[in-house]
């Protein structure tokens, strides 16, 4: 193990509070989706073991994830097998989408934009605006959500998934008119208002300084060795801290985004330290990835699709 990854990994276990709930959703996203989208509940206890997780931290995380609704459980006699739910699953599939993305979306110029012109009590109107920021949706007042990209019909769509049927009939979505050539002042006034960008690029920021130093150490010895568990580890922690950024970036065209972004740098980091990492931790999963009922759920032939020979890669300079 190299010293930069052996402080990453002793830096998550010396944590005074971890956020089980928050790195289970991540093993299941980058992990056990790809095989299948269940696993046994002990299977997941030994998985996250040598991060210091206890196993009543583990258990009690996933009961109330499935109370949440983002896991379900299905009996296999005495023991269970964990799985995503339909809305579990349609937001990782999303999240999937974002992570292994080479490039920023491009823009017609056109924004894209969810009116709710209909009555909402408080409690719809939060559990609205948050199910829309899940999709990247800026907010413009209580009543306007805003993006320059996102496909209307499949947002209206993923509001039905999440139990929002009720919601579409007080809701408008629109396509603005085309913007004017170049970056607008109107564009720009909007971005700020709609988007918190500074925070974010500050996380950006802290996250390729904790993540460069190993890519650095691996690329100078490729014969560094990083043993299975020890890849496994890492590539969950690689993810979970990118994921947890992503669920608050836009994805903004890089029109709209300010000069210097940090954000398309940490994009690079993390897809080339994964793709260094994907091999030793599939190894780890063949080994201890185990259903209910003991079988060891295959590899999706898609997960290959993350990372196609083609792929235009620009390579970060350290």
């Amino acid at each position: 193990m190299t010293e930069s990854i052996r402080r990453r990994l002793d830096a998550f276990r010396q944590q005074r509070r971890v956020q089980a709930g928050s790195l289970i959703t991540s093993v299941f996203g980058d992990a056990v989706l790809p095989h299948g989208g269940r696993i046994w509940l002990g299977s997941l206890i030994r998985l996250l073991e040598p991060l210091e997780l206890s196993e009543r931290l583990v258990r009690t995380s996933v009961f109330r994830l499935a109370k949440d609704e983002w896991l379900r459980a299905e009996a296999k006699g005495r023991r269970a097998d964990y799985q995503l739910t339909p809305a579990g699953h349609r937001r990782f599939e999303e999240a999937s989408r974002h992570i292994y993305s080479s490039h920023a979306p491009q823009w017609d110029r056109r924004w894209r934009l969810i009116l709710a012109v209909g009555e909402f009590d408080p409690r719809e109107r939060e559990r609205l605006r948050n199910a829309l920021f899940w999709q990247g949706f800026g907010a413009l007042g209580g009543d306007c959500f805003v993006h320059p990209s996102a496909d209307l019909t499949a947002a209206l769509d993923a509001l039905v998934t999440e139990g929002m049927a009720d919601f579409l009939g007080r809701l408008m979505p629109l396509l603005a008119a085309d913007s004017l050539s170049g970056l607008s002042a109107n564009d720009a006034d909007l971005v700020r208002r709609a988007w918190d960008l500074e925070d974010l690029a500050a996380d950006y920021g802290e996250f390729v300084t904790t993540y460069l130093p190993i890519l650095a150490d691996l690329r100078r010895d490729r014969h560094a060795e990083v043993d299975d568990e020890e890849a496994f580890l890492l590539r969950i922690l690689l993810i979970h801290d990118y994921r947890r950024m992503l669920l608050r970036d836009p994805e903004l065209p890089d029109v709209l985004l300010p000069a210097d972004w940090p954000g398309q740098r940490a994009r690079l980091l993390c897809r080339d330290l994964y793709r260094r990492l994907v091999g030793p931790s599939e190894r780890h999963l063949e080994q201890h990835l185990r259903l209910a009922d003991g079988a060891f759920p295959p590899l999706d032939p898609s997960f290959a699709e993350r990372f196609p020979d083609d792929d235009p890669l620009v390579a970060i300079a350290l």
